[in-house]
């Protein structure tokens, strides 16, 4: 296992953090997996937002060929990479958090 060394301040603030468990670990893993959720809630919002604009799934939107429905325009266009973008980055965060949370099954308990 590799060690991570922090500055003297960084350590007092996440030992002044009312997260639960105790050690560093559990502290840094708490604070990992609020990004994580914070970042997957983000992405999620950006989806619900271009599925109301068009009225479908980005599955649907790729299916029934919007883009070229629409004539290439550019706000399309935009929308349609944006969107490919946050698919990709929710699958991506949710990977990384059941990554996390299997960790955290195979932690040892702490004191």
């Amino acid at each position: 296992m590799s060690e991570i060394t922090v500055g003297e301040s960084t350590k007092a603030l996440l030992e002044a953090l009312p997260l639960e468990g105790q050690d560093m670990d559990a502290k840094l893993r708490s604070l990992i997996e609020a990004e994580l959720l914070r970042r997957l809630q983000q992405g999620h919002r950006q989806d619900r937002i271009l599925r109301a604009k068009y009225g479908m799934s980005f599955d649907d939107f790729v299916g029934q060929r919007v883009v070229a429905r629409r004539g290439y325009t550019w706000e399309v266009e935009q929308d349609a990479m944006a969107w490919e973008t946050v698919i990709g980055t929710i699958a991506t965060l949710e990977r990384r958090l059941a990554q996390l949370r299997e960790a955290d099954d195979h932690q040892p308990a702490g004191p």
